[in-house]
Formats: structure tokens, C-alpha cells, sequence
């Protein structure tokens, strides 16, 4: 026979498989990541402030109060307490005021449209610094990454140099997804016709995963890629190898990359078409489509025009950028 406390144990085996869990999103890489871990750990533990009490109290009680404990007082007219009164209100209360405030504080200084003010707690970003640009898409079920400033393109594969802020811009090309790097920073979603934006940072050298943390398929479950985080020099490396390539990302070779596939292999592109990102947010990759921005201004440009005819008063918005539309806000830093 087994004794009692040995089954006991048993049932709490299979928690040591979590001894080797890697706790990536507690222990990140990035700068961002790192304070989105610590807003974690600083919320857990105000809570813990009542979570702990409660539970200790319900055991103390339990035991203080068992039917066999004779000498403990009976009050049956007992209904109420202004001490346990302010006691039960008051804690919570002011934990949910600090949680709040605390919430109010990250959620602007941690928002993924605000440009990066530093490179880690200890290094602020020079005046000046401008952020490396990436165009992120995502598709049925891969992810392209475009750079635009390199002129270069990638599937599966997205590779940056650390302590550089970079600039995502992203968008989708069928269903919405949303791209996460848990090493990096948080999730962001992309949608068609519409732009989201990250700005982020990695603080060290490594291979990282990335994939897409919202259903959007059969595919779904290997829409993977890993993230290279790598030095300044071996960045410009990988950006002459990859211009060396052969492979230009074209409208043909971009349509015939949308058609969905499973566990794409990663693919390299020297050369990439000019303002490939811009046809592909606002849907006009196909030759003679009308692209939603153009189509805006022309619908704009008509009403207008019928109000006038019309002499009715002229509310109608002209759309002022080159996009479809965005997912954010005009802002002023």
C-alpha cells in the first residue's frame, strides 16, 4: 500500500514538467517586452495583497470555527461591523485606485504607435535616431516582411539588428491575424485595408519565435516564423546576401504567394517592386484594380461635386493620406 501523503505527491508529479517551461514573456529580450513583464509582476502582486489574506483567512476560520472547538464564541445576532466593513471595502478599493493609475501610466507610455524614447532602462535613444523601417503582411498562412529602405523582402523569416528601434507596419491580405513576438514586445493585430503599428526594439543577439496569436484558419497552427536578432554588422551581411539573390518580388510572384499554403518554406527576395506595400494595404495588386485610396478620393471628389450642384453644405472628409484607411488616431506626440 501507498501511504496517503506519498499519493498525495504523485498527484503533484506532473507539475515538474514545468520546471523547464521557458518563460519568455516573464524573461524577454526586448525593452518593450521587459516593461510589459514588469506591469505583469507589479499587477500580480497587488492583487496577491488580497488574494493572499483571503485565503489565509478562510483556512483560519475553518479551523477556528470547527464544529469540535467548544471554547470558540458564539454570537448568532451578529450582523454587522464597521471595522470589517471598512476593512473588506477599503483594501480592495485602494488597490483597484493604484491598479488603475498604473494602468492609465502604461497603457500611453507603452503603446505601440509611440515612437521609442530609449534602447533599455539605462540607454535613451539619440536625438536624431531614425527607427529601421519593416512592412509586415500577413497572408494564408505565412508572413511577409518588406524593406522598404533596403529594398529587399522575406517570407517567414524577419531578421533586425539590436539596440536599433524598429518601425512595423502592418497589415493583411485575407482574414485578420495578430502578429506576436513574445521576446519583443506584445501583440498587435493586422487587418486588410487597414494599418497597425509597433514600435520596438530587441536587446539581444538570438533567435526568437514569432507567429500569429489569432485563428484565422486550417493553417493557423503553423503560421510560424523566427525572428534574428542580430548585430549591426552581421545585419548588413544578411542584407547583401539576401539583395545577391536571384528572386524579385514582383505583382505576379506577390499574387501567387497570396493563394494559401501550409508550412511555407522561407523564401528571399533581392529586389522588390516600388510601392509594393501600398498596393497590397489598399488591395490593388492585380493589374487594373482600382485601388481603395484612389477609389475614396474619386467618391469624395463626386459627392462634393453633387453638393454643390445641389448648393447643400459641404461635410464630406477628402481622404488626406495615400492609404486606405488606418487603425489609429491622429497623433500628436
Amino acid at each position: 500500500m501507498i501511504p496517503p501523503i506519498v499519493r498525495r505527491g504523485l498527484l503533484l508529479a506532473p507539475l515538474m514538467w514545468l520546471a523547464g517551461c521557458d518563460t519568455v514573456v516573464l524573461n524577454p529580450s526586448g525593452d518593450i517586452a521587459a516593461q510589459q513583464a514588469h506591469l505583469v509582476v507589479v499587477s500580480t502582486l497587488l492583487m496577491l495583497l488580497i488574494i493572499v489574506p483571503v485565503m489565509f483567512l478562510i483556512c483560519l476560520f475553518a479551523w477556528r470555527y470547527r464544529k469540535s472547538n467548544t471554547a470558540a464564541e458564539y454570537k448568532p445576532d451578529w450582523d454587522h461591523s464597521t471595522k470589517l466593513e471598512l476593512l473588506i471595502w477599503g483594501a480592495p478599493l485602494l488597490i483597484i485606485i493604484v491598479l488603475g493609475l498604473i494602468t492609465w501610466i502604461y497603457t500611453h507610455l507603452l503603446d505601440p504607435y509611440r515612437p521609442l524614447s530609449r534602447l533599455d532602462e539605462n540607454r535613451p535613444i539619440a536625438a536624431g535616431v531614425k527607427p529601421l523601417e519593416v512592412q509586415v503582411v500577413s497572408m494564408d498562412w505565412k508572413w511577409m516582411f518588406i524593406y522598404p529602405e533596403q529594398g529587399i523582402a522575406t517570407v517567414n523569416e524577419l531578421v533586425t539588428p539590436i539596440d536599433v528601434p524598429v518601425r512595423f507596419h502592418m497589415t493583411s491580405t485575407s482574414v485578420m491575424n495578430a502578429f506576436y513576438i513574445p521576446a519583443l514586445a506584445g501583440m498587435v493585430y493586422t487587418m486588410p485595408s487597414m494599418e497597425t503599428q509597433l514600435n520596438a526594439v530587441m536587446n539581444k543577439v538570438g533567435v526568437y519565435d514569432g507567429f500569429s496569436a489569432n485563428y484565422s484558419g486550417a493553417g493557423f497552427s503553423d503560421m510560424k516564423f523566427k525572428y534574428h536578432g542580430v548585430s549591426q554588422a552581421d545585419f548588413d551581411a544578411w542584407v547583401a546576401k539576401t539583395k545577391a539573390s536571384a528572386g524579385t518580388l514582383n505583382r505576379a510572384e506577390f499574387l501567387a504567394l497570396d493563394k494559401p499554403t501550409i508550412k511555407h518554406p522561407i523564401m528571399h527576395f533581392g529586389t522588390v517592386e516600388k510601392g509594393m506595400y501600398d498596393l497590397i494595404l489598399n488591395r490593388c495588386v492585380a493589374e487594373g484594380s482600382v485601388c481603395i485610396n484612389t477609389q475614396m478620393h474619386q467618391d469624395a471628389t463626386r459627392i462634393k461635386a453633387a453638393a454643390a450642384a445641389k448648393k447643400l453644405p459641404e461635410d464630406v472628409c477628402e481622404p488626406t493620406t495615400t492609404v486606405a484607411a488606418t487603425a489609429q488616431p491622429t497623433r500628436k506626440e
